[in-house]
């Protein structure tokens, strides 16, 4: 058994503390230790908590010696993205000039981490607002790809995609709006699931877009991903997006005649060459697994113009949102935030319906599909994580927001790395509520693919 504990995975974890092989509080330790050490500079947490988390840790220790273990999380570390609630630790939303709240109760999410005995370790950085895709967050400092110093992580959830890639802890929750977790795993090298809308409650979550919000986990495995998800999906009668919904059934053991679209419509966006070879040579190892692989053309669906749509969206949300606040205390946001909310304060109704016209068609448009194929593929992000020295990409979410406009569930998986030593994703969508069979053929795509590379970070 390895001495780095934080490089396993959650199954694996979990196994050795059925046997009682490890215990949860060295787990912890380590997971603590990384990120007060080798973590400090990637600037992952803005709040670590390491004294609630080693009694979470010892009681579920306490479980286990008995042979009460909660389920596969208990005694997991993990750390959440800090525009979720934890109770009694602030919830900054990414913003400046103090906490946006101190929340007297758990979000549903953290609530049902809880339930199910995992340790939360602490709350993880993001864009500001929840609105970017860099994670150079004015207010808290930038967060640093574990892969290469200097260069983003992703966003809005780039806290939550380092830490989990850099072994800070064993798996985080972050939100995605337009990508925004799996942006995150695209860059950092691990998986990223945005489940079926209303599949996981956003209660007790900073809304960015109550039409387009999810909450997702980020973890190393899609196995992993599998564990998160059947911990916190489920009806929460208390959020009004949620949805008596079921996360479907496992049914795709191998890939075998397993239909797949790629969209030609996405050859509007320009993408970086290394990014399109490894496209290709995933594509043709599925094809040699029995995939079969047509492209497509959905003539309602334009991506640029969808992409932008959703900005209107969010816009227009987050003004609504964060409106009050800001014309009170507009020092708590940058100039870049601030010119969101102002245009989204002067939107018209007239832009805003239009705006979700566009998302409506183009979701329709892939709908109409779904008889014919079993998913979609394409990459996560047209490029690997750029430099914060470069203008950050304004097309870094194309890929990915057809799944947030339609709430399909989708997935991204490592799918290799360019010649300087960044992750590149592979992003996999299925139709509404298949979220558990996508993440079957995850797992069978990432036996094919292999998985995410650890980055080359000391233990602390």
């Amino acid at each position: 058994m390895t001495d780095d504990l934080t490089s396993l995975s959650i199954g694996t974890l979990s196994e050795l503390l059925d046997a009682r092989r490890i215990e949860a509080e060295a787990l912890t330790r380590q997971c603590l230790a990384r990120a007060e050490g080798v973590g400090r500079s990637l600037n992952c947490f803005i709040t670590l908590c390491p004294d609630t988390a080693l009694a979470e840790a010892r009681a579920a220790d306490a479980r286990s010696a008995t042979g009460q273990r909660l389920g596969k999380l208990d005694g997991i570390p993990v750390a959440l993205k800090d525009n979720i609630d934890v109770a009694n630790i602030p919830t900054t939303n990414g913003f400046g000039g103090g906490p946006l709240r101190v929340p007297r109760e758990d979000a549903t999410v953290t609530r049902r981490l809880r339930d199910a005995g995992a340790v939360i370790l602490g709350k993880l950085t993001m864009h500001e607002g929840a609105l970017g895709a860099t994670t150079d967050n004015p207010h808290h400092g930038r967060t640093h790809n574990p892969f290469r110093h200097g260069h983003s992580p992703g966003g809005s959830s780039g806290g939550s995609g380092a830490a989990v890639a850099a072994g800070l802890c064993c798996a985080a929750l972050g939100t995605d709006t337009g990508g925004s977790v799996r942006i995150p795993a695209s860059w950092c090298g691990v998986v990223g699931l945005k489940p079926s809308y209303g599949l996981i409650s956003t209660r007790g979550v900073v809304p960015l877009s109550h039409r387009l919000d999810h909450v997702g986990p980020l973890t190393r495995t899609a196995a992993d991903a599998t564990l998160l998800l059947d911990v916190l999906a489920g009806y929460d009668p208390l959020c009004p997006e949620s949805r008596r919904a079921s996360p479907g059934d496992a049914t795709q053991p191998s890939l075998s005649g397993l239909r797949i679209a790629v969209l030609t419509n996405f050859a509007v966006e320009t993408v970086e060459q290394e990014v399109t070879d490894a496209f290709a040579q995933s594509l043709a190892r599925l094809c040699d697994a029995g995939a079969r692989v047509e492209t497509i053309t959905l003539p309602a669906f334009d991506p640029v113009k969808v992409r932008r749509a959703c900005f209107v969206r969010v816009e227009a949300e987050a003004a609504f949102v964060h409106g009050t606040l800001y014309q009170q205390e507009p020092g708590r946001f940058s100039a870049a935030m601030r010119g969101y909310l102002d245009y989204g304060l002067r939107l018209s109704a007239t832009r805003l319906l239009q705006a979700d016209r566009i998302m409506e068609e183009a979701a329709g448009a892939l709908n109409a599909c779904w008889d014919r194929f079993d998913v979609m593929l394409s990459p996560t992000t047209p490029q690997a994580a750029p430099s914060f020295d470069t203008i950050p990409p304004d097309n870094a979410g194309t890929f990915c927001v057809l799944a947030n406009v339609g709430g399909y569930p989708a997935i991204s998986l490592p799918m290799g790395m360019t010649t300087d030593g960044l992750p590149i994703g592979l992003q996999i969508v299925a139709p509404l509520d298949q979220d558990r069979r996508l993440l079957s053929i995850a797992a069978t795509v990432e036996s094919l693919l292999g998985a995410g590379p650890r980055p080359n970070i000391a233990i602390g």
